[in-house]
């Protein structure tokens, strides 16, 4: 079996495009997935497929299922717990931040190396990222929200669709995958 996570972006975000976890279990077993878990409400599901599939390709299958289930789009980005366990090991913010100074900003794909050399024109100390793969590191030294890297942020430099979890979330992702 090939175990996956999704991270779905923006769904029971202040009662807005809500989806109930139980429902999204069931939605994902209509797909042929199995060993299905979810964890909190903002759209992380762990599961197993009978088959490899493309990650973006897989993302798009969900999606398209969402949509058509409760009538509004919502990205959905595919990791391995491979991918997952890397990420924590290479997050080169780790040493001497706070657990919730750290953020892990997902990226649908790898981006152009044009628009990778464009980001880095930019800085918005004492916030802090790093690029790896298609993982953004952040190091938000206040609140996540107050700061300028937030998705849309990524999304337009980068031309890539993004959804970011805080550090406590990726870490709580490998542990319940590993069960």
């Amino acid at each position: 079996m090939d175990k996956k996570i999704a991270i779905l972006r923006g769904i029971n975000v202040g009662g807005k495009r809500k989806i109930l976890m139980a429902d999204l279990r069931a939605h994902f077993e209509a797909l042929g997935f199995s060993n299905i878990v979810t964890y909190i409400q903002s759209g992380n599901v762990l599961f197993e497929s009978k088959k490899k599939e493309n990650p973006p390709k897989l993302g798009q299958k969900i999606a398209v299922m969402i949509d058509d289930k409760y009538g509004f789009e919502v990205p959905v980005i595919i990791r391995s717990v491979k991918e997952i366990e890397n990420a924590i090991k290479i997050n080169p913010f780790v040493d001497g931040a706070e657990i919730t100074q750290l953020h892990l900003t997902f990226l649908n794909e790898t981006p152009s190396a044009e628009n990778l050399e464009k980001i880095k024109a930019y800085n918005y100390e004492p916030d802090k990222f790093e690029i790896i793969g298609q993982d953004v590191f952040l190091f938000i030294e206040g609140k996540y929200h107050k700061s300028k890297l937030t998705n849309k942020f990524f999304e337009s430099k980068l031309k890539v669709s993004t959804t970011t979890r805080n550090w406590k979330t990726v870490n709580k992702l490998l542990e319940l995958s590993n069960k």
